[in-house]
């Protein structure tokens, strides 16, 4: 096998790892007694407005920031510009 065969089987074998991605909405910090309270229909609040930007999670690294859309029941995110790791880091994570 040659070098673009190699290349070849490592892109590929690159190309098929799975990669988790989530997004992270805002935080809360609660006391240990409130969040023990809490029930079905309980409200957390968080320190996210209802237009900011989200951070676009892959597995568990900031790889983008992005926009909450909603479309016919659906909810998805819309890329908006990538992540700073700094400002994600400033967040206390």
């Amino acid at each position: 096998m040659g070098i673009q065969g190699i290349k070849s089987s490592v892109s590929s074998q690159v190309n098929s790892v799975p990669v988790e991605i989530s997004v992270l909405l805002g935080r809360s910090v609660l006391p240990m007694q409130q969040l023990l309270r809490m029930g079905r229909g309980a409200v957390i609040p968080l320190d996210a407005r209802e237009h900011d930007e989200v951070w676009i999670l892959a597995n568990n690294h900031p790889v983008a920031r992005g926009e909450i859309q909603i479309f016919e029941e659906k909810i998805s995110i819309v890329v908006t510009r990538p992540a700073n790791v700094y400002d994600f880091m400033a967040l206390g994570n």
